[in-house]
């Protein structure tokens, strides 16, 4: 299959560079807005749909896998078109390519998209979701219209991701705990982290199961109607706060010099309400693919030993 892979220089794109690697049946093309050093890069910019639709068909596009979005949750307050822009209208643009030809969108998706309610038990699919803030609005928004297109998708939705590669919170509190004497880290905000190239790795398995369907239908000569279809949730297995997501980060690496106490969330003023618990209930995505997700500290170890 011919694989487009949009935000190819961000944290899940970089591991999706590291597992296409593996895959010498699939041709892969790796785009981004901008070039990064050691990769090899196309520049697409996703919000453009004349460009998008050019390079599905000069490529023979059959997959999109859409990593690339508008993160950064504060900044999108004061940013809502743009911000708008890369995560409702892009993928409503992607989803319209691929409806097109007949393809599949795989769509990241976030927690951010639950938050406006009070929950205390794992979020499910077909759970109302009531963001709190631009960039939750905007994701959930981009969901939306991802599924008004009609097109093949599975939107994968996931939350604290975390690599060797990019900003992230593991690499902030590698550092902070190393150079602090004293920190604190809220207590009362509760999910599970996300190794992204787990993350990877499940996208590579969806990958497998739609090409298999596609060759079946071929083998009919009718539309492919991917019956998998839908919106999942994926993250690493286990719950924890970010205080417990820190000691952990802190103890696995050796650095236990740094007091780490936990606190309140309001101790650090945010223009957005953030989800106090939105842990993803992942049944559905491991029947309907048979996965098996590792839990948040062993895929943890795993990334820390890269880094360290």
């Amino acid at each position: 299959m011919n694989i487009l892979v949009t935000g190819a220089n961000g944290q899940l794109g970089r591991e999706m560079r590291l597992v296409a690697a593996d895959q010498s049946t699939n041709h892969y093309i790796f785009t981004d807005v901008v070039e990064s050093d050691g990769v090899a890069t196309t520049l697409l910019d996703m919000t453009d749909a004349q460009a998008v639709n050019h390079m599905v068909d000069a490529e023979n596009i059959q997959v999109i896998v859409n990593c690339a979005a508008y993160t950064n949750v504060d900044k999108a307050e004061s940013d809502e078109e743009r911000a708008r822009q890369l995560n409702a209208t892009a993928p409503r643009i992607l989803a319209e390519a691929m409806k097109r030809v007949g393809g599949l969108l795989i769509h990241i998706s976030t927690d951010y998209v639950f938050g406006g309610d009070p929950y205390n038990v794992p979020c499910r699919e077909e759970q109302q979701g009531k963001p709190t803030g631009v960039y939750g609005a905007t994701k959930l928004e981009g969901e939306q219209n991802i599924q008004a297109t009609g097109c093949n998708h599975v939107i994968l939705r996931t939350a604290w991701l975390y690599s060797e590669y990019g900003k992230n919170f593991v690499k902030t509190m590698l550092q902070l705990t190393a150079t602090k004497p004293q920190l604190k880290v809220v207590f009362d905000q509760c999910g599970t982290p996300t190794y992204a190239l787990d993350l990877a790795k499940a996208i590579v398995t969806i990958l497998e199961d739609y090409k298999m369907s596609n060759v079946e239908c071929q083998m009919v000569n009718g539309p492919h109607l991917y019956n998998k279809s839908g919106i999942y949730h994926y993250s690493n297995e286990g719950v924890c706060s970010w205080f417990d997501f820190t000691k952990a980060i802190a103890e696995i690496s050796g650095q236990t010099a740094c007091d780490i106490q936990p606190c309140h969330s309001d101790e650090f003023p945010s223009p957005v309400h953030r989800p106090a618990y939105s842990v993803l209930d992942k049944t559905k995505i491991k029947q309907t693919f048979g996965l098996h997700i590792p839990y948040w500290t062993d895929s943890l170890r795993k990334c820390l030993a890269n880094l360290l």
